[in-house]
């Protein structure tokens, strides 16, 4: 231990210290009028890659921009039930049917049947919707595109 570096040590005797103040990064030297040694930091505006990639050709940017023009099914799944025929005729307006999924717990959103992420039920200006909370991982995604439904 007598080898560690300081801010090592000062680290283990803070967690040891229940309640102790934690000091987030080290201070510059200040001199005799309270000034920090340390001058402003210089500000830079970010700059970002334009999404049109140049490495694609003309013929490649066509066949992207077709694609951008296929309509998917999207479907949201609040829960599944079984039901006999009986009782589905049984139905009527009022009528509860009972899911298999518990009130608050995510619903499942399927594009093109196959499930792409979980998200909560919200309601905007009188209309129900979908926040996306998790997508699901990319691996399983294309993993599920060999299964057939």
């Amino acid at each position: 231990m007598a080898n560690e570096p300081e801010e090592v040590k000062q680290e283990q005797r803070q967690a040891e210290a229940p309640g102790a103040a934690v000091e987030d990064s080290p201070r510059a030297p200040e001199d005799a009028a309270g000034n920090s040694g340390s001058e402003e930091p210089e500000i830079q505006k970010a700059e970002f890659e334009r999404f049109n990639s140049p490495g694609l050709d003309g013929d490649q940017q066509k066949k992207l921009e077709m694609l951008l023009d296929v309509v998917l099914p999207i479907t949201v799944e609040l829960g599944r039930t079984r039901k006999y025929i009986k009782e589905i005729l049984e139905l009527e307006r009022g009528s509860i049917i009972e899911l298999d999924k518990m009130a608050g717990e995510p619903v499942d959103l399927y594009i093109n049947n196959k499930k792409m992420a979980e998200g909560e039920v919200v309601v905007v200006d009188k209309h129900f919707g979908v926040r996306i909370t998790s997508l699901i991982n990319p691996a399983d995604r294309i993993k599920s595109l060999g299964d057939v439904e």
